[in-house]
């Protein structure tokens, strides 16, 4: 599918290429050989770092495409990166930074949002609306996420230009930044902003529900955003971030890919790593209280310049 640069940020319809979403062939050949992945980890906890290592090379064996990761676990004071510099196209994973900007923005204006902002943000995030988010972003201008990505530390993020939002380069280490400052008390977001962004993060539709929260146990709440972007070249962007928290347990986890030949192939990978993430934090949670993701995933698909 192409698309015209005169389509700006506004939302597309949802026809049977891009809405439909078919499963890869089993049996069929990757699109282009997997590189090895080198996954690092360190760990305050006897054996879990090797064994995270181990695990998370296995699940991306194989799998073709370029993907990165990253966690982070305060209990255990655990840390895996894969690829932790590599940037990808942020489709609608960046809905998170914009809420974010607009909140920073506020508190900087000792106001709070208005009815019609707080409405735009709950479709942004809980149903990944692109119309609200081309409003929000138009609204803040560059100038303003720059600022936030500043305050953040996310040094690595470049805004998309043109009015191309979905188009921002991101990389998993300034995603954990966001997931981190989000989860921990800071002096860029209130307590009631992150508790805000959160709450809809924990809320999103359930077509929606995919990716970073696959194998979760059910006793820590789950918020997620997740974004998907196919163009020309490397293929289809699939991504997923998501802040996990209760059960004495408290960890985010950040993987971005390209280079799938389908959505699905994307989100299977995804999930094939969140499993194993879920399973090596969370070795006590019964295996019937795993969290599985809908079978039909969806996003919102994000209008880009052709190529």
């Amino acid at each position: 599918m192409t698309h015209h640069t005169s389509l700006r940020a506004r939302v597309l319809p949802v026809v049977a290429a891009a809405g439909i979403l078919v499963p890869v062939v089993a049996g069929a050949a990757p699109a282009s050989a997997a590189t090895a992945p080198q996954v690092s980890c360190t760990s305050g906890k006897a054996g879990l770092a090797t064994k995270l290592q181990r695990d998370i090379t296995a699940a991306l064996a194989g799998r073709a495409g370029t993907v990165a990761v990253n966690v982070r676990d305060r209990v255990t004071n655990t840390s895996c990166t894969l690829r932790a510099t590599t940037s990808y196209d942020s489709a609608s994973v960046v809905k998170v930074t914009v809420l974010a900007t607009l909140l920073w923005d506020a508190k900087k204006h000792n106001r709070y949002l208005t009815t019609r902002e707080s409405q735009l943000a709950t479709a942004m995030i809980t149903k990944s609306d692109n119309a609200a988010t081309t409003a929000l972003w138009n609204q803040l201008g560059v100038t303003k996420v720059k600022g936030f990505l500043a305050a953040a530390g996310m040094t690595q993020t470049v805004p998309g230009s043109g009015g191309y939002w979905g188009l921002t380069r991101i990389n998993v280490t300034d995603e954990q930044k966001l997931l981190w400052l989000l989860t921990t008390k800071n002096t860029v977001l209130t307590d009631s902003a992150r508790a805000y962004v959160l709450k809809l993060m924990a809320n999103v539709i359930p077509s929606q529900q995919w990716g970073t929260p696959a194998g979760a146990p059910s006793s820590v709440t789950k918020h997620v955003k997740n974004g998907w972007l196919q163009r020309s070249t490397r293929g289809w962007r699939v991504h997923s971030i998501g802040a996990f928290r209760g059960g004495g347990h408290d960890y985010s986890i950040s993987v971005l890919t390209d280079g799938n030949s389908t959505m699905n192939y994307g989100v299977q990978t995804i999930q094939a790593v969140s499993k194993v993430i879920h399973r090596d934090l969370t070795p006590s949670a019964a295996a019937s209280s795993r969290y599985t993701p809908t079978t039909s995933p969806r996003e919102a698909y994000v209008a880009v310049p052709r190529g």
